[in-house]
């Protein structure tokens, strides 16, 4: 479905949406950038935060180029096989959003909790079998959506109510529903979503448990500042990508479900790089020096 049909509309949505694609992608690649090259960011929270970056331009890269393409063709169709490829890397690159974030939870909840143990816990070997463990969940997931899109559904000439290939959409399109089709959807909300979020809550819980048993306030501040930027980020993600799965279950306007979406596909991505560069001293101080050594 085309974002808009108005004609006068569509140069504007073009310069808008390449704008934005190109703000997050220059974003987040100063981020990996500041933290490759900067070794006083060589620790495992900012080893969690360029992966994110990374995951950030994939997971913006599969929906917006598509877009920008169509409105300037003025051509909304995509092939059965490129509609079940896209689909296939939104899923694996959301979730692995989803899972670097519990992640990064994890790493602050050791860091402020245990911080004597920080380093024996935190060393690079686990560091790299998260990164791989979440990417493997991600890609399980995938293959998951991809096998009971295939079992239930057979598109031809047919509309989906987005600008994408949302997966809940496409399974709205299917011919038939029974009760393990949507005994397996229902699984798959409660692994991959319902238990990295909770982690992350958990997490959280604890983290303010114990700076609340901190005697100074500057040591409070110290120590929520360190996670300020990863709650926030958690926060938009969760409150956008509810948003959609709520505005698309309620709401029977695909216009309205299409602008909801651009917040949680187009808009996150964009915001999550300037969220951790203003608010991070670190990655401030990173970025004058990688400028200064490119000046």
């Amino acid at each position: 479905m085309s974002f808009s049909e108005d004609p006068d509309l569509q140069p504007i949505l073009f310069v808008l949406f390449l704008c934005m694609y190109l703000v997050t992608i220059l974003g987040n690649l100063l981020i990996i950038l500041a933290v490759c090259s900067d070794s006083h960011l060589h620790t495992p929270m900012y080893f969690f935060l360029s992966n994110l970056s990374l995951a950030d331009i994939g997971f913006i890269s599969t929906t917006v180029p598509n877009m920008i393409v169509n409105i300037q063709t003025q051509n909304d169709i995509i092939s059965y096989e490129g509609c079940l490829t896209q689909m296939s890397l939104f899923t694996i690159l959301v979730c692995m959003d989803y899972m670097l974030l519990s992640v990064m939870a994890y790493d602050r909840f050791v860091a402020i909790c245990h911080p004597l143990h920080y380093p024996v816990i935190m060393n690079p070997r686990l560091c790299g079998f998260l990164i791989l463990g979440s990417f493997l969940l991600s890609l399980l997931d995938s293959q998951l959506h991809n096998l009971m899109i295939l079992k239930v559904t057979s598109f031809k000439d047919v509309e989906i109510s987005n600008f994408y290939c949302d997966p809940s959409e496409l399974l709205n399109l299917s011919c038939s529903h029974n009760f393990s089709d949507d005994f397996a959807k229902y699984v798959l909300i409660a692994i991959y979503g319902l238990f990295p979020i909770s982690g992350i809550l958990f997490s959280y819980y604890k983290i303010i448990s114990s700076i609340l048993r901190i005697p100074s306030s500057g040591g409070k501040y110290k120590a929520f500042s360190t996670c300020g930027s990863h709650l926030a980020v958690f926060c938009l993600f969760l409150g956008t990508g509810t948003a959609v799965y709520f505005a698309s279950a309620v709401s029977h306007s695909p216009r309205k479900g299409a602008v909801t979406s651009v917040m949680y596909t187009v808009v996150t991505p964009m915001l999550n790089p300037f969220i951790y560069s203003l608010r991070n001293r670190d990655i401030k101080n990173a970025l004058r020096r990688l400028q200064m050594r490119t000046v």
